[in-house]
C-alpha cells in the first residue's frame, strides 16, 4: 500500500476537528425574501476573510468536507423546494486529495426555497456546518434563525443573546487570592514529563533501529562517509552532520503543532480527545499492526525517495541533508507506525506541542546516534549482529504492541462519547488475547508470512515470550479483580467504568460532583472547602493520579472527609440540553459556541485559571477564595501536604 499513513495522521489534525480555532474567518448574515403567502427564500450571505476559502455543498467526494445545511421542522412546519442554490464558486484541482474541489472566495451566497406547511410558524431555525481553509483548515458551525414575520433579525437574536450572556456569566468566577495562580507548584513536574516523553521517543527510535528498514543502513552509510572522504576527520564530521540532520528532520515534523497550540491552547486537547479522530487512529493502527505482521508494506511513493536520492548527489552540506531525508523516506514502512504511536500518544493538552517535540527529538537522537558513534569508532561495526530473522521477529512483536495500542484509542472514543462498548473488563480481555497470541508467536506455535519456518528459537525470543506470558497472567488477575493493574494506570478504562454495577461513578468510589454550581452549593451547605478536579476521560495522567496518589489511605481520607470533590471532565462530548447551550464571548471578542459538557468546563478552566492542562487541581473555599497554589501531576507526599495546607488555610479564613 503506497500511502503515507503517518502524514495522513498529521493532516487529519488540520482537517478533521470541529471548533478548533480562535478565528472566525466567515461572518454570516441571514435574510428572508417572501415570494408568496406560503413560500419564502432563505438567504445566507457569508463574508469570507482575505485568503480564506469555504467549500461548496457540491464539492466532490474524496476531497475536503462540503458545507451542510440542516433545518429544524422540515416535513412538519415547512418543506424544502429543491436543493439549496449557490452564488459564484470556484473550482481548482487539489494535489492532496487528487480531485477538483469547488469553493467560495470572498463571499459565500446560499439560498433555499421553502413552502410553509404550518401557517403559524414564524421562525425557521437550523445550522450551517462548513470547512474554512487557509494554510490550515478548521471545521466550524453556526446556528441560525430566520424571522418570517418581518421583524429584524437582530430582534430574533436578542432572546438568544440574553440567554447566552446569562450562561456566560456563570463561567466567570469572582475568585479571591488569584495571585496564587501565578505560583508554579509543579514546574519541575512538567519538565520531568517532557523528559519522560523524550525517553519514550528515544526508546521508540532504538526499536526502529532494530527493524530491517534501518539496521542494514548503518554500516553502509557509515562506510560511505569514512571511505568516500579524503581525510578521516572529514568523514567523521560528515557522518555527525548526517546524524544531526536526521534529528532535525524529525523535530521539524512537530513544528506545525506549535502554531496550532499558539492559536488556541485548548486545541491540542480537542485533537487528542476528538471521538472520530480516535476512531481513525484505531483503524490506522490496525493497518500499522498488520503491516508489521508482514501482510503488506506501507511505503511512501517511490518518486519521493528517488527525488531525494537524486538531490543527495549534489554534494556538500545540502547533499548530506537530502541523504538524511532519503533515509527518513525509505525507512518509513518501519518507522512510520512507531512515529504514529508517538504522535498520537504525546499530542495532548497536558504538555502542549512541547511533548510532541520532546518525543520527536528523542526518536531522532536514537536514530542518529549510531551513525555518529560508528563514524567515530568504526571498529565497533565488527561487533554489530548480522541482519536476519531476528529483525522480522522484532517487527511482528511491534505489530502486537501496535494492535494493543489501537484499542487504547478506541477506548478513548468510547469513554468520551459514553458508548459503553469497551468497558474495563472487555478492554482487559482483549489485551489478554493479544499478549497470549504474542506469546504463542514467540514460542513458534503460530507464524506470519515472512517467518523462516526452519529457524531455531533464540534464547532472547523465548525469554520475551515468557515475559509476554507473565504479563498476560498479570492482566488476567486484574480481569478478576485480584489486583488494580497499577503498572498500566491510564491505559485501561477507569475502575468505575465497568460492566459490574458500581455504587459511584467517581474515582475510587468517592462522592463527587460533576457540575460546579451543584458542588459549590453543597460545599456551602456542608461548610467544607472544595477540591476542584479538572480531569478528562482520555487523560492518562489523571488516571495515574487517581490510582497511584488518591488511592493512598491518607490522601483518600483527606479528600473523602475534608473536601467536597468536584470533577469536571473537559473532554466530555455529551451535548448540553439545548436551553443550556450558549455562545461565550472572550474579552478579545472571539465567540465560542458551548454545546457540550466538555466545551463548557474546558472554557471554564481557561477563563478562570488560564490553563488548559489536565490533571489540574484547585483548592477553593465556598466563598471562592483560592486556598493554595494549584497542583498538577505529582507524588503522594507532595499531594498530601498540599491537601493539608489547604485545610489549614481554610480554617484560618474561618
Amino acid at each position: 500500500m503506497r500511502i503515507s499513513l503517518f502524514f495522513l495522521v498529521v493532516l487529519s489534525s488540520f482537517f478533521s476537528f470541529s471548533q478548533m480555532g480562535n478565528q472566525q474567518p466567515v461572518k454570516w448574515k441571514y435574510e428572508v425574501e417572501q415570494l408568496s403567502d406560503a413560500e419564502y427564500k432563505l438567504i445566507l450571505k457569508g463574508t469570507i476573510d482575505p485568503e480564506w476559502h469555504v467549500y461548496s455543498q457540491f464539492t466532490p467526494e474524496g476531497g475536503a468536507l462540503p458545507t451542510e445545511l440542516t433545518f429544524e421542522g422540515v416535513g412538519v412546519d415547512f418543506e424544502l423546494l429543491g436543493a439549496a442554490q449557490e452564488g459564484k464558486t470556484y473550482t481548482q484541482y487539489s494535489e492532496i486529495f487528487e480531485v477538483d474541489e469547488t469553493f467560495f472566495k470572498n463571499e459565500a451566497l446560499i439560498t433555499q426555497h421553502i413552502r410553509l406547511l404550518n401557517p403559524e410558524i414564524k421562525k425557521i431555525r437550523g445550522n450551517i456546518f462548513y470547512q474554512a481553509c487557509i494554510d490550515v483548515c478548521i471545521n466550524l458551525d453556526e446556528d441560525f434563525v430566520f424571522s418570517l414575520d418581518g421583524s429584524e433579525a437582530s430582534l430574533v437574536y436578542e432572546e438568544i443573546d440574553e440567554r447566552s450572556k446569562e450562561l456566560s456569566s456563570q463561567l466567570k468566577l469572582p475568585l479571591k487570592n488569584v495571585e496564587l495562580l501565578q505560583e508554579s507548584a509543579t514546574a519541575s513536574q512538567s519538565n520531568t514529563g517532557l523528559w519522560g516523553i523524550f525517553i519514550l521517543g528515544f526508546l521508540g527510535g532504538l526499536l526502529a533501529l532494530l527493524t530491517p528498514c534501518v539496521f542494514p543502513m548503518i554500516p553502509l552509510t557509515v562506510s560511505f562517509f569514512t571511505k568516500q572522504n579524503k581525510s578521516k576527520g572529514k568523514g567523521i564530521a560528515n557522518a555527525i552532520l548526517y546524524g544531526f540532520f536526521i534529528l532535525l528532520i524529525y523535530v521539524l515534523l512537530s513544528i506545525p503543532f506549535h502554531f496550532l497550540d499558539s492559536i488556541d491552547p485548548e486545541i491540542l486537547n480537542t485533537i487528542s480527545t476528538n471521538i472520530w479522530l480516535n476512531v481513525a487512529f484505531f483503524i490506522i493502527f490496525l493497518f500499522f499492526a498488520f503491516s508489521f505482521f508482514g501482510y503488506y508494506e506501507l511505503t511512501l511513493p517511490s518518486s519521493w525517495s528517488n527525488k531525494m536520492d537524486n538531490a543527495s548527489n549534489i554534494g556538500g552540506i545540502v547533499g548530506i541533508f537530502f541523504m538524511a531525508v532519503t533515509l527518513a523516506l525509505v525507512s518509513f514502512s518501519c518507522t512510520g507506525p512507531i512515529l504514529g504511536s508517538l504522535l498520537a500518544g504525546s499530542l495532548t493538552a497536558e504538555g502542549g506541542a512541547m511533548q510532541l517535540t520532546a518525543g520527536m527529538a528523542g526518536f531522532g537522537v536514537a536514530l542518529a546516534l549510531p551513525f555518529a558513534l560508528f563514524a567515530l569508532f568504526p571498529n565497533w561495526l565488527n561487533s554489530l549482529p548480522k541482519s536476519g530473522g531476528w529483525m522480522t521477529t522484532t517487527k511482528v512483536v511491534l505489530g502486537f504492541l501496535e494492535l494493543a495500542l489501537a484499542f487504547k484509542f478506541l477506548s478513548n472514543a468510547d469513554l468520551v462519547a459514553h458508548w459503553g462498548i469497551l468497558k474495563r473488563e472487555i478492554f482487559i480481555g482483549i489485551w489478554v488475547l493479544i499478549f497470549i497470541l504474542m506469546s504463542l508467536y514467540l514460542f513458534g506455535i503460530i507464524r506470519f508470512p515472512h517467518d523462516n519456518l526452519k529457524a531455531k528459537l533464540s534464547k532472547i525470543r523465548v525469554s520475551i515470550g515468557i515475559i509476554s506470558t507473565l504479563f498476560s497472567v498479570y492482566l488476567i488477575l486484574g480481569l478478576f479483580g485480584q489486583n488494580q493493574l497499577k503498572l498500566l494506570s491510564g491505559f485501561p478504562p477507569p475502575a468505575f467504568y465497568t460492566v459490574a454495577e458500581q455504587k459511584s461513578d467517581c474515582p475510587l468510589g468517592l462522592n463527587c460532583f460533576k457540575d460546579f454550581e451543584t458542588g459549590l452549593a453543597y460545599a456551602k451547605l456542608q461548610n467544607k472547602p472544595i477540591m476542584l478536579d479538572f480531569t478528562g476521560w482520555a487523560c492518562v495522567n489523571c488516571r495515574k493520579m487517581e490510582e497511584h496518589v488518591w488511592s493512598d489511605s491518607e490522601v483518600f481520607q483527606l479528600i473523602n472527609d475534608e473536601y467536597v470533590l468536584i470533577s469536571l471532565y473537559i473532554d466530555d462530548r455529551k451535548e448540553l440540553p439545548e436551553v443550556s447551550q450558549f455562545d461565550f464571548q472572550y474579552d478579545s471578542g472571539r465567540v465560542k459556541k458551548i454545546k457540550t459538557i466538555g466545551e463548557k468546563w474546558a472554557t471554564f478552566q481557561a477563563v478562570n485559571f488560564h490553563t488548559a492542562s489536565q490533571p489540574y487541581y484547585v483548592l477553593l473555599s465556598p466563598e471562592l477564595e483560592i486556598l493554595s497554589a494549584p497542583q498538577q501531576y505529582t507524588d503522594i507526599e507532595t499531594y498530601k501536604n498540599w491537601l493539608e495546607e489547604g485545610i489549614k488555610a481554610y480554617k484560618a479564613l474561618k
